[in-house]
């Protein structure tokens, strides 16, 4: 090969090594952020429901909307529920007694509606008649029983109930155990609402039992409220969903008048005509003396405030046990 083509060839062997280094120098492209800001990340599956409502209620937040909603094929029974909006200016226009059309965002661990559009006024309701709030039907009678509520400090009557495999239970044999009991039916569907009450038991237990010292006196109970659904052998089903040591989580059913009056004790509200239920949310904490320590309000807490508050509940029993020993 020649001298000039020779300084040809280098030349180009430069070049190429400036490219090289200039290359290697750039910073990697930043991710790219999805158009939609409320797409959840590629690990968490996404579903999409468009559903037809009446809204019942809009809470002060300006971000909540109590809506009578129709059954989700494949999804839910028609319900009554608190559904949230990330954007305030979904509801702003909106009444209650609106008819509306929206979609249902439900992700695996957060559910809301976006896409709200009134498309009518639902018909007054006569008073009196079968289709008003609260109505029973035709020759329908539930007993129940007059109690109160129950407050911090308070002792926790012992309620008879019966357990997911079965067994006969009750309230007053957790004595000596700090009790964290939720209410739930299985059919709720929603990831704000039952499930996360699941969610966060199972955080709660995972991480109490890797807790170093932790006291071992605990349980957790999930108590259903739709006792005609909810059979032993349904929430045993159900309780698979969320794998757990059984000696220290339990599902339990009872007699329709008991859990009416647990549930009205600890301020916790469910209607239902057929299979529509309107429910709010409560989790309490019993110490190991049987009584209220806690009432946890909505879903809004955190597994880490329930550990605290066990841990706290199991040691009343050591601590009742010195007293009456002095």
């Amino acid at each position: 090969m020649n001298l000039p083509n020779l300084r040809i060839l280098a030349a180009a062997l430069l070049l190429a090594l400036v490219f090289a280094l200039a290359a290697c120098q750039q910073k990697p492209a930043a991710p790219s952020v999805p158009a939609d800001p409320t797409s959840a990340p590629a690990n968490t599956k996404t579903n999409f429901y468009f559903v037809k409502g009446v809204i019942k209620e809009l809470k002060p937040d300006g971000r909540t909307a109590i809506i009578e909603h129709e059954a989700i094929p494949n999804y839910m029974d028609a319900m009554t529920m608190p559904l949230r909006v990330k954007n305030t200016n979904e509801l702003a226009s909106l009444h209650p007694g609106d008819q509306v059309f929206f979609r249902m965002v439900v992700t695996d661990f957060e559910g809301w509606i976006d896409q709200v559009t009134k498309t009518g006024t639902a018909p007054a309701v006569t008073p009196g008649t079968t289709n008003a709030p609260g109505a029973k039907p035709k020759g329908a009678f539930r007993r129940v029983r007059d109690v109160l509520p129950l407050n911090i400090g308070d002792a926790v009557p012992d309620y008879p109930l019966t357990n997911h495999l079965g067994q006969a239970i009750s309230l007053g044999q957790f004595k000596g155990q700090a009790l964290a009991l939720t209410f739930i039916f299985t059919r709720c569907p929603f990831p704000e609402f039952c499930p996360r009450m699941g969610n966060n038991f199972q955080a709660t237990a995972k991480k109490l039992a890797a807790l170093t010292n932790a006291p071992t006196n605990w349980h957790l109970l999930s108590i259903t409220f739709d006792v005609e659904f909810d059979t032993p052998s349904v929430l045993k089903g159900y309780a698979a969903r969320y794998p757990a040591d059984p000696a220290h989580w339990s599902y339990a059913t009872g007699a329709q008048i008991e859990i009416d009056a647990l549930t009205e004790q600890f301020g916790l509200g469910f209607a239902r005509e057929g299979t529509i239920f309107n429910h709010n949310l409560r989790t309490v904490v019993i110490d190991a003396a049987g009584r209220v320590q806690s009432i946890l309000i909505g879903n809004e807490w955190k597994p880490e405030e329930l550990i605290a508050e066990l841990v706290k509940a199991a040691k009343v029993t050591a601590a009742a046990a010195e007293t009456k020993g002095k």
